[in-house]
């Protein structure tokens, strides 16, 4: 089963996609602990994107279907999550491509419903928990940054939503709801996709 965890920064997608690898024995597929496990590998993809990214540039979206290319072909556990891709509409379309080229389904895509102004609320809360604790905070932990990358979810993001939706695949999950809440949704989802 491959599914695909859509919503925007601070919705959860990172705290539900671990709960289904404990649970499912799902793969993570998240694009950032991709890039940097590429980077040290010393393959030739991972050479590629050490080299991009000493150059301060972003990895191309041929570079990151690469490397979702390569982890697919490993296999492993009983499907995949993708978690922080797609985030545009020609990411979506080269994954389509490449989930059939390799004989895969998606067989799900949820988005995590929430509303900003909570979001924010959250980001800030977190943020002073932490220091409170001595620990370290997110430089980007604040109402600001965390506006800034909720307009950049909006305006690149979100039209997967729609593009899901019209596919069929689409199904909503209250993310604002308690974090075990929010896990038997995403179950129930599964459990009726897989029926």
């Amino acid at each position: 089963m491959n599914i695909i965890i859509l919503g925007p920064p601070g919705a959860g997608k990172g705290t539900q996609a671990r709960h289904l690898v404990e649970t499912r024995g799902m793969v993570q597929l998240s694009t950032g602990d991709m890039l940097r496990e590429a980077k040290t590998s010393g393959s030739e993809m991972g050479l590629r994107v050490a080299e991009v990214m000493a150059r301060g540039e972003l990895v191309t979206d041929e570079i990151v279907i690469g490397l979702i290319h390569e982890k697919i072909l490993q296999g492993g556990g009983t499907g995949f999550i993708f978690d922080g891709f797609p985030r545009t509409l020609a990411q979506a379309d080269a994954l389509g491509e490449l989930l059939e080229a390799t004989g895969q389904d998606l067989d799900a895509v949820i988005e995590l419903e929430v509303d900003d102004e909570t979001l924010v609320k959250r980001v800030v809360n977190r943020a002073a928990e932490a220091e409170a604790a001595g620990e370290p905070v997110r430089a980007d932990d604040n109402a600001e940054s965390m506006r800034t990358r909720l307009m950049e979810y909006y305006k690149k993001t979100s039209p997967l939503i729609g593009y899901y939706y019209a596919k069929g695949d689409l199904s909503k999950v209250d993310g604002l709801a308690a974090i075990d809440a929010v896990q038997t949704s995403i179950e129930s989802v599964l459990d009726k996709v897989h029926s």
